[in-house]
C-alpha cells in the first residue's frame, strides 16, 4: 500500500488590521486555544499559538491535504467571527488583508514553540513592524513595506 507523508512546520503571523481594535490582554489565551480548534479542524496540528493585542503568532504542522493560503483563510475568518461575538467592542474587528509565513525545521522548532511562548517579554524591546522585518529580511523575502504594514 502507498503512502504520502508529510512533516511540514510552518510560522504563522498576521496583524490586526490597520490596529484599530486591539485584542484586550485577558482575551489572548482565549484566542489562542480558539485557533487551534480551526487549525485540527483543517487536519493541520497546532504547536504553539500566542500574540499581542495587535498580532499573533501560529506555529503549526501542517495538513498535506491543505494550502498554506487556504489555512490562514480559515484562521483569520473563523477567529474574526468568533471575536466579534465574543464582546461588541469587537463589532469592527478585522485581521489584515496578508500574513507572513516562514517554514520552521524540525532542528529549531523548539526554539520556535519558546519564541512565540515569550512575546510578552520580547515585545518589550521590538514593535511587530521591526520583529517581522527581521523574519522577512532573515528569510530573504521580497517585500513591500507600503503594502505589507499598510492596510
Amino acid at each position: 500500500m502507498s503512502q504520502s507523508l508529510s512533516q511540514i512546520y510552518v510560522h504563522i503571523v498576521f496583524r490586526v488590521k490597520n490596529n484599530k481594535i486591539k485584542i484586550l490582554k485577558e482575551d489572548i489565551s482565549e484566542m489562542s486555544k480558539f485557533m487551534g480548534g480551526v487549525i485540527k479542524k483543517t487536519g493541520s496540528i497546532p504547536i504553539e499559538i500566542n500574540g499581542m493585542p495587535d498580532h499573533m503568532h501560529i506555529l503549526c504542522s501542517m495538513s498535506k491535504n491543505i494550502a498554506l493560503a487556504k489555512l490562514v483563510e480559515e484562521i483569520k475568518r473563523s477567529s474574526s467571527r468568533w471575536i466579534k461575538r465574543k464582546n461588541s467592542v469587537y463589532k469592527s474587528f478585522a485581521w489584515q488583508g496578508g500574513y507572513a509565513a516562514f517554514s520552521v525545521s524540525a532542528s529549531v522548532k523548539n526554539r520556535t514553540v519558546n519564541y512565540i511562548r515569550n512575546q510578552e517579554a520580547h515585545h518589550r524591546k521590538k514593535i511587530y513592524r521591526e520583529e517581522v522585518s527581521t523574519f522577512l529580511k532573515k528569510y530573504e523575502a521580497e517585500f513591500n513595506e507600503a503594502y505589507f504594514f499598510e492596510d
